[in-house]
Parts: C-alpha cells; structure tokens; sequence
C-alpha cells in the first residue's frame, strides 16, 4: 500500500474500531433485551451483510484473471530461462529458499497458538450456518478425502478439463486455482522462449490485464471503510466476542513470527553465509526499515534500499542493481507468511483441519501467489480468496482478517524489504567468493 493510500487505511482502521464497538454494545444490550439483539441480527443480515458482499465478490471477480496474468508476468519477465546465469540462480535460490522458510514459521506458529481454534463450539457452529455450505461439505467428507500420493497431485494440477476446472461448476463458488497456477507457469515458460518482440508484446499484454485487474481491487477497496465495520459488526452480534479474541490472538502471532523471520532467520542467512555483523547490519540499514513500515510500498523504499546497500553496505553495483528491484517484485517473504497464516486462521475459525500434506500444498502455493501479487498494491486479497477456495475454507472467511490486514502491512512490508537487503548481501558475499576461487585456479 502506498503512502498516498494511508488515509484509507487509517478510515480502514477506524472502520473496524467503530464496528467492533457496536458489535459489543449490541451484544450488551441484547443481556437485557434479547428482541434488540435478535432485530440487529436480523438488520445484519439483511441490510449490512449484502454490503460486505459486494466488497468481497469485486474481489473474487477478479482472482481468475489476477492469478494468471501476474504469475505468467512474472516468469515471461526473467527473459530467456537458459540464459539466466549463475548469479540469477543464486539469487532465485535465495528467494524460494526464504519465501519458504517464512511459511514454515507462519503455519508452525499458528499450529502452536490455534488462534482460530479459540472459539466455543457453539460459536464455530453460527459461522458455519452462516457461512457455510464449503465448509460443512469439507468437514462431512473429511473422512473420505483421498490420501495425498502423486496421482492425486496430477489430478489437482493437472485436470482433464482445465477450463471447467478453472471456472467452476456453480455461479456461487471459486474454481480451482492449482491448474491455473500451472497453467500460468507453463505460459510464461514458454514465452521466455519467444523472439524478443513477441515476448515483449506478451508481457505488455499481460501486465496489462494486471493493471486492469488492480484497478478492480482499487475499486473495491474505496468501499472497505464501509464494507468492514458493516462485516465486522454482523460477525460480532452473531457469533460474540470471541471472534475479537481470536483475531487480536491472530494479529499478535502474526507481527511476532513476522519479526522473528526478519530478525531471526535473516540474521542466521548473515551469520553463516556472509562475514557481516547482523546487529551492525540491521543498524546500517534501520532507516529503509522505518521507510517500509511507515510507506508500506516496497516499490517506495527501493530508491532508499538501493542507496543503501551501494553507499552504506558497499555492495557491488552490478548484485545490488540485479537482486533488489528483483526482489521488490519477488522475494515477498512477508507477503507469503502471511498469506499462509490468513489460510489456517481461517480453516481453525470454521473448524476445518489441514492435513500435513495439505499444508506443505499451502506453503508452495502461497510462495507462487507471493510472487504473483508482488508489484500489484491490494492484489494480495483476491488471491488470498483463491487459496482459501482451494482447500475448500469459504472465500468470504477473508472477511474476518480485513480489518487487521492493514496493521499488519506495515510489519510484513518491511519484513519483505529487510529480507530483500539480506539477501543481496548474500548473494553479494557468494559472488565475491566465487571470483576469488575462479582467479585461484
């Protein structure tokens, strides 16, 4: 989110805040007069619910689209794939190496701390009535669900009919987005090998589409001040208070794995495969730190970033100009931890369970949806919806998380940035010590 979108941000912010409390005086209102209470659920349900619906399906509208222009962007950008070289194998390396890294943590944390699962079973039941169909037809065939072996995984990714795959069979549910996923990955593939004209006109096209894409959600996203204190509100007096618990438990393990992978992992990455001090690096580069969490645009910081690590850190012009504009659009580790722990947040509140397999399925999905949404401000919301349909958790759970996301933007922004400077000093320190080796010999 740019720094021009704070102000909604912060009507965001205030939106939640004010639904919230409403929510709670209604419901204390409803210990003395039950009909109060059972009127507002009423007017939830027909007045504001179809509110927070229209913000939510703007973003469904465009998941199908959004996830394959942007992932089939992104591959068709890296040029020709035989050509790339030793230092984008590292630094692609790197980049899937963290991205993955920070899911673990995210879903090992929300394994740990079950915020979702903090509801009372009564509770979870008036989310599944009132949500639910997905979610109760997930949890009746649980017991059936085939066992994750490899002809199940074709079968996920690989379809026999990709289009009714991707569209769905209902006008009331999201298709499946791991074909498409594929798909997109295959597209883009074989655009990098396309004559340079030709791959140039399939990237302006499909950016294109992105940028269209984007500015749905830009659309959708000037109706959250209204759409999330109507959403927050109705899920309040319907399910109680415990849903506020759940979600301040939630936002607090969120920003502290966030912060943990920032300054936890990244400082191992600089202790063993650099010969810099993490508390001296992170002191060198504290103020892009303080630039992505107040701007909360990683494309805002990359001019501070740059200056930085070439006038600061004295990295080689040719690594810091290659990994972190790079980066910026790529190493979203931020971005994919969270995507990760929005996913599980969200199947614990309905009382859905993930199996093991099904979450290592989540956390390569949400390192491929990381690097579709990088470079596209709110983008991260619709996909997040695709993710959700994909393991069978109702889309309009996001709806839960709304008001917190853009909290939580600031802390992973610059997570995301921290581990971009990280990561080129990395890449930095393995290329000088290949030269070295190659001048020895």
């Amino acid at each position: 989110m740019a720094a021009t979108n704070r102000p909604l941000a912060n009507r965001i912010l205030i939106g939640l805040v004010l639904g919230s409390v409403a929510g709670l005086a209604t419901l204390l209102l409803g210990r003395t007069s039950p009909g109060a209470l059972e009127f507002m659920r009423q007017v939830s349900t027909q007045v504001l619910d179809p509110v927070g619906q229209v913000f939510l399906r703007m973003l469904f509208f465009v998941v199908i689209p959004l996830v394959f222009a942007s992932l089939a962007a992104g591959v068709v950008q890296l040029g020709r794939l035989d050509k790339l070289g030793p230092l984008a194998g590292r630094t692609f390396t790197l980049f899937f190496l963290n991205m993955s890294i920070g899911v673990a943590l995210g879903l090992i944390m929300m394994n740990l701390l079950q915020p979702g699962g903090r509801l009372e079973p009564a509770a979870k039941e008036r989310l599944l009535q009132e949500f639910g169909g997905a979610a109760q037809k997930h949890i009746a065939n649980s017991a059936t669900t085939p066992q994750m072996n490899l002809a199940t995984l074709v079968e996920m990714f690989m379809p026999k009919n990709l289009f009714g795959a991707v569209v769905g069979h209902t006008n009331t549910t999201l298709g499946d987005v791991l074909p498409l996923i594929l798909f997109a990955i295959l597209v883009g593939a074989v655009g990098t090998q396309l004559a340079e004209e030709k791959r140039r006109k399939l990237q302006e096209t499909l950016e294109l589409v992105s940028e269209l894409m984007t500015g749905i959600v830009h659309f959708a996203l000037r109706l959250a001040p209204y759409a999330v204190p109507a959403m927050i509100y109705s899920v309040i007096v319907k399910i109680g208070v415990d849903i506020l618990l759940a979600l301040g438990v939630f936002a607090l393990g969120c920003i502290a794995v966030l912060l943990l992978h920032l300054f936890g992992t990244m400082s191992l990455w600089l202790k063993f495969w650099t010969d810099r001090r993490p508390r001296d690096f992170f002191r060198d580069i504290r103020a892009v730190l303080i630039t992505a969490f107040s701007t909360s645009s990683s494309n805002a910081t990359l001019p501070a970033a740059l200056d930085c690590a070439r006038e600061t850190l004295r990295f080689r012009p040719s690594v810091a100009g290659f990994v972190l504009p790079l980066g910026t659009t790529m190493n979203m580790s931020g971005t994919a931890l969270y995507e990760g722990c929005v996913v599980l947040f969200v199947a614990q509140v309905f009382g859905i369970e993930l199996s093991v397999a099904q979450q290592i399925t989540l956390l390569l999905l949400a390192v491929l949806s990381a690097v579709a949404v990088a470079g596209i401000p709110g983008a991260s919301l619709p996909l997040i919806a695709g993710l959700l349909a994909t393991f069978n958790v109702p889309p309009e759970g996001i709806g839960i998380v709304l008001g917190v996301d853009r909290l939580l933007d600031m802390v992973r922004t610059m997570t995301n940035v921290g581990s971009d400077i990280v990561t080129t000093a990395v890449v930095d320190a393995q290329e000088t010590r290949a030269e070295a080796r190659a001048a020895r010999r």
